[in-house]
């Protein structure tokens, strides 16, 4: 699955700590070697090279060491489950240093449970195949129920999945999980052993006993999976992990002796450290999720009229999506999720709307059958059923209704739910800030370009309108979608087309604002100059051959391969655990040396299809990334026994990973300055209307709240009647309203990502500024026009040193200086007698660099 563009943002930052931390932990243990007293807190040091300017809270586990663990801030519908199976392998390639162990995966409800299960056991979701890739389609997903033994764990990525009460105990023997199982046993030593019990209890003091205290026999440790988890020193990934945070549950966690533990969160906790905080606008802009979402309040009548309505609608979305299929051959069969009063047989009393009453009421329309219809309690589940023909999403699934009280309120993930029916009682305050996320996830997470289908639904009746909008925008909130509340509006007919509002640019601005043409990166072609793609003119431009790889020819390779635990044979010929790497007896080793297909003979320890599908995303072509694999790990194999390659085989792939991406921006770059020198790419101002080389003449923005100056005043150097607050992030109105006070201010503009003027650098990312801004001529108020313009990108301080500011600032120097030159314009006359000019402003910084645009001489 391809990430979108925040996801890579956080797997690259997720990736440069768990680095670090590996290189501090390194030189934490080369220290305590020569001396226990020289230690230092790695974790605080990994966390202080690259979360600059967040505060880390720090933890420690069952046997009292450094604790890593850090918080994914992803909103609802960003995909953070899709996240955590790359943040495994991050997890496993450079800390763990193993593509096998254990994962402990623990979510908090029923419902995430089942989801989550199901998803990871199916080989064909997307979440299993990212697992199957890690870890060389070697991977198990057990269950609290599930009996497994050492040679599972060594020769597989193992993924227990557990619910936060299985393991937030409360007394050491009420729950199964952590009372002793036969099922269990060869991880330990053999009962007539006490020796080898007391052995393993100095190295994890904190396992379960029968005996408290050492007693004649001695204390013997109970062969139960709670146990096992804390000898297996598993990475803990902890779903909503806001809601483990309780004195108990988090003692409970950190008992079960973790390597480290990954949050997933879209509102963490205040003493949550949080390594990525992703905005909801992002998501937005990523066209994630289902916006804007619309409230029909009914103000009079019964229940029956509201639901009636939302009918209705559902219908008019599902011919609307029938359309759509028919057009592009994308399936989707919208949902309504309807929320009730009373579930129980016994709770169907007047006055109050049960599922009955309402499953009675559907099946009266026509055209609703009893398969479209389930009810979701927890006394009663007929989602289960549809498991059978493939989940909701399935073209065989015929459920179009959903009824529920609370059951859906976290968690449940169905992007074809579209509409959320409110049936409590008007007085009741429950159960819809919960709701709101589940109908906004987009299906297939991309919008489809046709309104209905990218937009959501809710209806209610007889509540009070402005207290109603705040409910729902509060549900934004707890979905980690703060700053899109706006994007909430009460419509008063859900079968208009969703109502914008048209902003256009100031009539004084007008005449001026259609002379500006922005300049491109251009390639002459056949027909004359066109705009430069990425893959087509740079990537294919690239020399694989001349990627330089010798770097890696001095990898240094563990003697002890990749791993945590050792499985040492006990007398009966099965495996007890020691020590901090997996050697299993017997055949075990060959889960680590999977077979070249093509190699002939089977002697390769090394898959270099596997390697090349790891590097798809670096490399398209598998053919040449098979190639890079082959020479890297050839190298490897002249210096190193088979048996070493293959063990760290998950290490020296994501080093040829990262060594692949740099000699590719590398040779990217030089790509790209060859064109420029030989004068086959040219930085121009062309003629031609490109959609995005202007500045639009009107522009629809949602139903949202104005932005205006910090002062609260209105802007009025804005080039357009307004902008949004969803447009505008803290530090972006401060630059906005210093620009808005500003005499030699002609006009700004909130250059829209994705939508408005970029810049096409050698890297594949577009580079969209964040301001388009225009002074007057050198004298304050001098000339009804502009003289200069300032493409402006802003950066706040946490990434002023970063590589992607950097790489921007090293575009915007190429595009500064093609500027200067004096045939830049030379297709647009009006722009001869422009100076344009490109500027990164850092956030420590900003006045100053501002100051310097607006007042510098002749604006040199």
């Amino acid at each position: 699955m391809i990430l979108k563009e925040y996801q890579k943002r956080t797997v690259a930052k997720v990736r440069s700590f768990v680095v670090e931390l590996a290189k501090w932990r390194a030189e934490d243990e080369e220290a305590r070697r020569h001396n226990p007293n020289w230690g230092s807190d790695w974790v605080q040091r990994a966390w202080d090279g690259t979360a600059i300017g967040r505060r880390y809270h720090p933890r420690q586990n069952g046997l009292g060491e450094h604790l890593p663990a850090f918080c994914l801030k992803i909103p609802t519908g960003g995909g953070k489950t899709l996240l955590a199976t790359r943040v495994i392998d991050l997890v496993n390639a450079h800390f763990r240093q193993s593509r096998r162990g254990l994962v402990l995966w623990i979510v908090p409800t029923t419902q995430i449970y089942n989801q989550t299960l199901n998803a990871l056991k199916d080989r064909d979701h997307p979440y299993r195949q990212q697992l199957d890739l890690s870890s060389g389609q070697r991977t198990r997903i057990f269950e609290k129920t599930t009996a497994f033994g050492p040679r599972d764990v060594a020769e597989n990525l193992c993924v227990l999945v557990l619910m936060l009460p299985s393991a937030n105990r409360k007394t050491k023997d009420t729950l199964r999980m952590f009372r002793d199982s036969g099922g269990f046993d060869r991880f330990f030593p053999p009962d007539d052993d006490p020796t080898a019990h007391a052995k393993m209890l100095e190295e994890h003091p904190n396992l379960d006993t029968f005996e408290q205290t050492a007693g004649f026999w001695g204390r013997y440790i109970k062969t139960s999976l709670g146990n096992t988890v804390r000898v297996l020193r598993p990475l803990l990934i902890l779903d909503e992990g806001h809601k483990a945070y309780s004195a108990n549950a988090k003692k409970t966690l950190e008992g079960f002796n973790p390597c480290m533990i990954v949050e997933l969160s879209a509102t963490p906790a205040k003493s949550a450290n949080v390594l990525v905080e992703i905005l909801g606008r992002e998501l937005n802009a990523e066209e994630m999720i289902k916006l804007d979402l619309h409230i029909l309040n009914k103000a009079g009548g019964d229940w029956r009229g509201t639901l009636l309505e939302s009918v209705e609608h559902r219908e008019a979305l599902e011919a609307a999506a029938r359309l759509h299929e028919a057009e592009s051959g994308t399936y989707i069969r919208p949902i309504c999720v309807i929320q009730v009063e009373r579930t129980g047989k016994q709770q169907r009393k007047p006055g109050y709307i049960h599922t009955d009453d309402v499953r009675q009421y559907l099946l009266q329309h026509p055209g609703i059958a009893p398969e479209h219809i389930a009810i979701k309690t927890s006394s009663k589940d007929e989602l289960k059923e549809v498991d059978d023909v493939g989940g909701l999403l399935s073209r065989d699934c015929p459920i179009r209704f959903i009824i529920t009280k609370q059951a859906l309120q976290e968690g449940w993930d169905c992007p074809f739910a579209y509409v959320l029916t409110i049936l409590t009682n008007p007085m009741s305050q429950t159960g819809i800030t919960q709701l709101v996320g589940r109908i906004l996830r987009q299906p297939y997470a991309s919008k489809t370009g046709v309104a209905l289908l990218d937009e959501s639904y809710v209806f209610c009746f007889s509540r009070r309108g402005n207290e109603l909008l705040k409910e729902v925008r509060k549900g934004f909130g707890l979905e980690g979608l703060q700053g899109l509340e706006g994007r909430v509006v009460s419509d008063d007919d859900p079968f208009l087309p969703p109502e914008k509002l048209t902003t256009r640019q100031r009539a004084r601005y007008r005449t001026a604002a259609r002379d500006l043409v922005l300049p491109a990166f251009m390639i002459r072609d056949v027909d004359g100059w066109r705009l430069v793609h990425y893959e087509a003119d740079i990537l294919s431009r690239v020399r694989w051959d001349d990627i330089d790889l010798s770097a890696l020819d001095d990898l240094k390779l563990s003697e002890r391969g990749d791993g945590d635990v050792v499985l040492v044979t006990n007398v009966a010929g099965d495996a007890s655990i020691s020590g901090h790497q997996v050697v299993a007896s017997g055949d075990a080793g060959t889960a680590e040396t999977p077979v070249d297909a093509d190699s002939g003979n089977g002697s390769d320890p090394v898959d270099y299809f596997f390697a090349a599908s790891h590097l798809l995303d670096l490399v398209p072509n598998p053919w040449q990334g098979r190639a890079l694999a082959r020479r890297t790990f050839k190298a490897l194999l002249d210096r190193y026994s088979a048996e070493r390659v293959a063990a760290n085989h998950v290490f020296v792939l994501e080093e040829l990973r990262r060594r692949i991406e740099r000699e590719r921006d590398r040779l990217s770059r030089e790509v790209f300055h060859d064109l420029l020198g030989s004068g086959r790419m040219r930085f121009l101002v062309v003629a031609e209307d490109l959609k995005f080389n202007r500045l639009p003449d009107e522009i629809e923005v949602p139903k949202a709240k104005r932005a205006n100056r910090e002062d609260g005043s209105p802007y009025q150097g804005n080039l357009f009647d307004m902008t949004t607050e969803d447009d505008l992030n803290q530090f972006e109105n401060k630059v906005a309203t210093y620009l808005d006070q500003q005499a030699r201010l002609f006009f700004w503009y909130r250059n829209r990502s994705r939508k408005d003027y970029y810049v096409q650098g050698w890297k594949p990312r577009r580079i969209y500024a964040d301001f388009i801004v225009t002074l007057r001529e050198d004298q304050p108020g001098g000339g009804d026009g502009f003289r200069r313009v300032f493409v402006v990108e802003t950066k706040g301080v946490h990434l002023k040193e970063s590589e992607d500011t950097e790489y921007k600032r090293s575009v915007f120097d190429i595009c500064g200086e093609h500027a200067r030159k004096t045939d830049w314009a030379e297709f647009v006359p009006a722009m001869r007698s422009k100076v344009v000019r490109f500027e990164v402003v850092d956030e420590d910084e900003w006045q100053a660099r501002l100051n310097g645009m607006l007042f510098r001489e002749g604006g040199r």
